[in-house]
């Protein structure tokens, strides 16, 4: 295991990615036209690629360990940008963590630290000892679904009750299922690995009116244990113009670590 370079509260949203690790973005294959179909596309495209979401977000997150919570300023952009800092009850951000296709920092000021380095699982797992996928979590934190890593995707989908299901395969056997509910709004995901096991689950709840976005994103592990609940407040989707601010300049006089 490598070394944890950071305390509880700072590491609050990387344990957030790397409870998304899964074995399985793409190029699927589905029928135009049909009715999943375009339910899909209405869902996937409630945050376009071109847009920028920025919100403030209550996490709560549980493990074996006990009840860890946290505020933070959240920004995504499809499908690789994020921009998270977490917020401390009095004072300034002391965890920001910055990425893009081509970077990523992270800054603890009361370390006086700042590292750096390619966005890859192998970076992160020097925080963590799991590696993850940072796009699956852009997508889950957009309101949608991630996609299947593998080229060729076969689909069906039928009502349940009062819902949508719609189920997704990969030729792994990897495969998610969705349940979506009125105004194409998405309410679940489960994650199965290629032997059908699941790995996570997400509800989606509390939509406002007119929203497509839920305001409530709840993650649970398939270990009964593990959980992460988002709240949103004070969430815009604005059209990207300025992508600076996925960028996160060396302050001066901090220690500067280069990740591999």
């Amino acid at each position: 295991m490598h070394k944890n370079y950071f305390s509880l509260p700072c590491i609050i949203f990387l344990l957030l990615l790397a409870m998304l690790a899964s074995g399985c973005v793409p190029q699927a294959v589905i029928y135009p036209d049909s009715p999943a179909e375009k339910i899909m596309a209405a869902i996937s495209s409630a945050v376009a690629e071109d847009d920028i979401l920025s919100a403030t977000a209550q996490i709560d997150l549980v493990t074996i360990h006990g009840y860890h919570p946290a505020r933070a300023a959240l920004i995504i952009k499809k499908p690789s940008y994020l921009r998270l800092e977490l917020l401390p009850l009095i004072g300034t951000p002391d965890f920001f963590l910055v990425a893009s296709p081509e970077n990523m920092s992270i800054f603890i000021p009361s370390k006086g630290e700042f590292y750096y380095g390619l966005p890859t699982q192998a970076n992160l797992a020097k925080f963590l000892p799991w590696q993850f996928n940072i796009e699956d979590i852009i997508m889950i934190l957009a309101g949608t679904y991630p996609s299947l890593k593998e080229k060729v995707i076969t689909y069906q989908s039928y009502h349940e009750k009062n819902f949508l299901r719609i189920e997704m395969t990969a030729q792994s056997g990897c495969s998610q299922i969705i349940w979506v509910g009125e105004n194409n709004r998405l309410l679940k995901l489960v994650r199965n690995d290629e032997y059908g096991k699941e790995i996570y689950n997400v509800k989606y709840d509390h939509y406002e009116t007119q929203s497509s976005i839920a305001g409530e994103i709840t993650i649970s592990m398939a270990d009964g244990i593990t959980s992460l609940s988002i709240k949103y407040s004070d969430l815009k989707i604005e059209k990207a113009t300025d992508l600076s601010i996925f960028n996160l300049p060396i302050p001066a006089n901090v220690k500067t670590i280069l990740l591999d």
